[in-house]
């Protein structure tokens, strides 16, 4: 069987007032990795523990960019080797200004370096906006792909609502990319610009949108990448949605 992840931001409803319960349930489900969209005051010792008792491991974390400057990079190190996580994703960073670009390229680089240093790879996840131009004419996905070392944590979704096919962009960027968001949902019929980039857009449980997950997951079994579930709504409930979303997988498992 095709092992699977889950970003908890999937099951917030859950995780953000039990995070113990959270990885239960997904557990339970048949996820085998987790991604962590914040610890909600939890300490590593307890989070670490947890994993253990429930058969996971922390494949990624969505850790803003804030966390990782000068003053805090120490600590968030240390709460991910205590947790035995070597993977830190960005998951998004302000790009609205030319400042904020040279900004974010410094101190992303700072911080790939640094990590590196200790062990934890540095990867950026995308939302529609990445692909289009900014107003100062910036694509920033491209930017990042050629001024920085990061790994790219693709989100099919938002791939497809940017208007490119996800399969043949993973294939062209194929050495960049270790993980990916596995997400199903209804693309935006925006006039696709870099402020309005997902205007209309609707999350939907894999199986029950436009994205050609099926497709997409075969080409990271070929390519040995670890595939992230995340689900953008709450439709009646986190776990819900969760469970329908491995329940189709497995339902495609050959």
């Amino acid at each position: 069987m095709t092992k699977y992840g889950i970003q908890l931001y999937s099951v917030r409803d859950v995780a953000e007032g039990d995070l113990k319960e959270a990885l239960r349930l997904v557990s339970e489900m048949g996820y085998k990795y987790v991604e962590f969209a914040g610890f909600f005051g939890n300490s590593a010792e307890d989070v670490k523990g947890w994993l253990e008792e429930f058969g996971l491991s922390a494949v990624g974390t969505h850790t803003l960019l804030s966390e990782l400057c000068e003053e805090k990079i120490e600590e968030t190190v240390a709460f991910h080797k205590a947790i035995g996580c070597k993977n830190i994703i960005i998951p998004i960073a302000d790009w609205d200004t030319k400042d904020e670009y040279y900004a974010n390229i410094a101190a992303i680089n700072e911080a790939a370096m640094r990590l590196a240093e200790e062990g934890i790879r540095l990867g950026y996840h995308n939302h529609s906006f990445e692909f289009y131009k900014t107003p100062y004419g910036k694509v920033i996905e491209e930017e990042l792909i050629k001024l920085t070392s990061v790994d790219l944590e693709i989100d099919v979704f938002w791939l497809a609502n940017a208007g490119i096919d996800p399969v043949k962009y993973l294939e062209a960027n194929k050495e960049r990319i270790r993980l990916i968001h596995l997400k199903d949902g209804i693309t935006a019929t925006s006039d696709g610009t870099f402020e309005n980039s997902v205007r209309e857009a609707e999350g939907r449980s894999i199986g029950l949108g436009g994205v050609p997950c099926a497709q997409v997951r075969k080409w990271a079994i070929k390519n040995g990448v670890t595939m992230v579930v995340e689900s953008e709504d709450l439709n009646p409930s986190g776990p819900e949605e969760a469970r329908r979303c491995i329940d189709y997988l497995a339902s495609i498992e050959a």
